[in-house]
Parts: structure tokens; sequence; C-alpha cells
């Protein structure tokens, strides 16, 4: 999903295939795969983005993964 970052291709390929691990190893089907995943992005938006911030960043985000998954 990155274009342009600060972490190196490698760093980001590590976690990615962590994460990705996890949701296997726990056998987890898409729907609990994605419900999961939205959790730890709600945690990471209410935790660590100013409140003022966060609608700016989630219309970012939210375009970036509509371009990542169209392709």
């Amino acid at each position: 999903m990155p274009q342009q970052s600060r972490y190196s291709n490698q760093e980001f390929e590590a976690l990615m295939n962590e994460v990705i691990l996890v949701l296997e190893k726990n056998e987890a089907n898409r729907d609990l795969s994605l419900m999961v995943l939205g959790n730890v992005i709600t945690h990471i938006f209410t935790q660590q983005v100013a409140p003022e911030k966060r609608e700016a960043m989630l219309d970012q985000f939210t375009q970036v993964l509509k371009k990542s998954v169209s392709g």
C-alpha cells in the first residue's frame, strides 16, 4: 500500500507478513480478518491521531485503500 515511505520495503514486508501469519495461524476467515484489522485501524486512529486530524487522515487512508484494491 505505501507509495513513498520512511520505512524500508523490508520493514514493511516483515511486519505485514507477521500480521498475515497470525491471521492464518488462527484460521481467521475473511470476515473475521476484516473485523480484526478494522478494529486495529480504529485503535490506531483513536490512540495515535489527534482528534482534529482524524477526519483528513481517514479520508486519505480510505482513498489509498480504494486505490490499492482497485488496482
